[in-house]
């Protein structure tokens, strides 16, 4: 299902953009990813976190034209605009909601489609093509998204159709939780810090780039704390989707363990990630939303955490 070639919009997102001579300069210190590191070649992960280090959104950020576009979750959109804008008075930066200035769609197996429209995409996660009108970004392993300007959606939706059937929103998100990229919802604003949603493990916080709002409290749990919260794969038998922010339950510790950051249909089963108390997984008994809920079955990330390599991004 969601390893068959595939396209679909991506209607859940909008774009936020920053734009003007000091919009990296500002970014960088309201971000917890590091945008030197961006290039017209290469994008990033990235979060805004509060002063208590809570993310408020999580996205993914590139380059363009004069300043970054940040992709994330359409709800999200206003209520970071009016919190940046708060920072953002004594620069020359202006941000703005430019979701109906971009048509995003996810392609899955799609790479020879790209080749055809001239974007050549590397394997490298992250790693950005563009051409006059177009731009793709590997978002992971065989996935990628490819942006247009909204005057090149209708035409490029019909040149994808040609080539490639048409999946789900459901499809994209099953990819999504496969290649364990959590993501923050409007349900769970300002309820987890980066390395509860693994962010630090796949290029999404920079612990040599300085300060940023939050900074603090994502550096201390980094060097100096044990994170007792994480992201897991998981998966429970067919049902209706939890939506996220549901709670996750554990029999032994009579109570709830963790919350539900992202979830969708496979073809025999849900899947989705949670964040959980680590000493409740090892104990191996989850309930989704009640102690006496479907149980969970612990799925693997294609990746592992290492402090000593994500603290030298």
């Amino acid at each position: 299902m969601a390893d068959s070639a595939f396209f679909c919009p991506l209607s859940h997102e909008g774009v936020l953009a920053v734009r003007g001579p000091d919009a990296s300069k500002f970014l960088q210190g309201q971000l917890t990813c590091n945008l030197n590191y961006l290039s017209d070649g290469q994008s990033s992960l990235g979060a805004r976190c509060t002063q208590k280090g809570r993310m408020q959104s999580s996205f993914r950020i590139l380059l363009q034209g004069d300043g970054c576009l940040l992709a994330m979750a359409s709800e999200l959109i206003e209520p970071q605009l009016a919190d940046l804008k708060k920072y953002a008075v004594f620069s020359k930066a202006k941000l703005a909601d430019e979701s109906a200035s971009w048509a995003r769609f996810g392609l899955t197996g799609g790479q020879a489609l790209l080749s055809s429209l001239g974007l050549e995409l590397p394997d490298e996660e992250g790693a950005v093509v563009r051409t006059d009108e177009l731009i793709a970004v590997r978002v992971s392993n065989g996935r990628a998204e490819l942006w247009a300007s909204q005057p090149r959606a209708d035409h490029l939706r019909q040149q994808l159709a040609a080539e490639l059937p048409q999946g789900d929103l459901n499809q994209w998100l099953l990819g999504q939780i496969r290649a364990g990229l959590g993501q923050v919802m409007p349900q769970t604003r300002e309820l987890f810090i980066p390395q509860m949603l693994n962010l630090q493990a796949v290029g999404g916080v920079s612990f040599k780039k300085g300060c940023y709002t939050g900074q603090e409290i994502v550096a201390r749990m980094q060097y100096l704390g044990k994170l007792k919260r994480r992201l897991y794969h998981l998966a429970l038998p067919s049902g209706e989707l939890p939506v996220p922010g549901t709670p996750l339950f554990s029999p032994t510790h009579h109570s709830a363990v963790g919350e539900v950051v992202l979830a969708a249909q496979a073809p025999d089963q849900v899947e989705l990630l949670a964040v959980l108390q680590a000493e409740a997984v090892e104990d191996g008994h989850l309930h989704l939303g009640t102690l006496e809920g479907p149980g969970l079955q612990l799925l693997d990330l294609p990746y592992e955490l290492d402090r000593d390599r994500e603290i030298q991004r």
